[in-house]
């Protein structure tokens, strides 16, 4: 164990009703600026699908993606549920769905309110005061705003020279710094960084893709934060390294992220077609279903080589 994390929640430097955190440095200026760079002549799904038997965080009891018909072709001229009758529905083709799931289920977010200590969590909302009956009324994944910024990759796995990285593995500041000069990038103020750790070349192989993931100790988080970035991913479940290196916390690095830099989280991300194809330097764009007050919502990110 690497001793305590001795993580504490952060008060805003933008004011005491902050809810966006290090987004805040996302400007319309600099959305400009990368988009104005992007070549949309090719662009990169970095998204996962959603279905039945998809693998997904159980360990802490919540469900597993579901998916059934609402409404189908046949059924609904017997149903009637409508009531436009028998004669109307044989002829108009309807069918309708309902899905149900984790909100942390696939290629999502996590909001700021997804994780804090001692009962507050960013900029110093309490659960006490701001926690309701069905949802927190701060922090929750409708405040993301659509993301547009710089995404670096840092290619762990390539680093290291292996498909995947070995379970467990704990991300180095050295790694990080390691990972960005073999490509001459650098880390900017507003970037998004996106770790590989190669975990996506086994999805959807559940007993390979989840469980002891390789990721990032908890120093090279804050080395991360410490560059400006506004958001973090990865190509596994959690963005940090599993289990926790840190006696007194099971998810050091979420707390850090989250309520201690205030840098949402991006996780499960499908990283393998831009290592394939060399591409570390890219336009993000990225939006959440605006879920009010959750703790997190899919997101379905896109990648665009950039001109030189």
């Amino acid at each position: 164990m690497g001793g305590k994390a001795d993580i504490k929640v952060a008060t805003s430097p933008y004011g005491e009703n902050d809810q966006l955190g290090a987004l805040n440095r996302m400007t319309p200026a600099s959305q400009a600026a990368i988009m104005a760079r992007a070549d949309a002549s090719r662009i990169y799904d970095l998204s996962i699908d959603y279905f039945i038997g998809m693998p997904s965080f159980q360990a802490a009891g919540d469900p597993s993606y579901q998916i059934f018909m609402s409404h189908t072709p046949n059924g609904t001229p017997v149903d009637n549920l409508n009531g436009a009758g028998r004669e109307v529905n044989e002829r108009v083709c309807y069918s309708g769905d309902v899905i149900f799931m984790y909100t942390h289920t696939g290629t999502h977010i996590d909001a700021l309110n997804h994780f804090g200590v001692d009962g507050k969590i960013y900029n110093n909302f309490t659960a006490d005061e701001h926690l309701g009956s069905r949802h927190w009324d701060r922090g929750g994944a409708e405040q993301i705003p659509p993301i547009v910024a710089r995404g670096v990759m840092l290619d762990i796995a390539a680093l290291t020279g292996v498909e995947c990285l070995p379970s467990s593995y704990a991300i180095t500041v050295e790694d990080c710094r390691q990972a960005l000069k073999e490509t001459g990038l650098t880390l900017e103020g507003g970037d998004i960084a996106l770790i590989r750790t190669g975990r996506m070349a086994y999805w959807p192989d559940g007993s390979k893709v989840l469980g002891n993931p390789p990721g990032l100790s908890l120093d090279a988080a804050r080395w991360l934060t410490a560059q400006g970035i506004i958001a973090i991913a990865a190509d596994q479940e959690c963005v940090e390294v599993g289990p926790s290196e840190h006696e007194d916390n099971w998810l050091p690095g979420h707390c850090h992220f989250l309520a201690e830099a205030g840098v949402p989280m991006i996780e499960l991300v499908n990283l393998e077609e831009l290592a394939r194809d060399g591409v570390n330097e890219f336009c993000l764009v990225a939006a959440p279903i605006r879920l009010r007050g959750a703790t997190g919502a899919p997101l379905r990110p896109l990648a665009m080589a950039l001109r030189d």
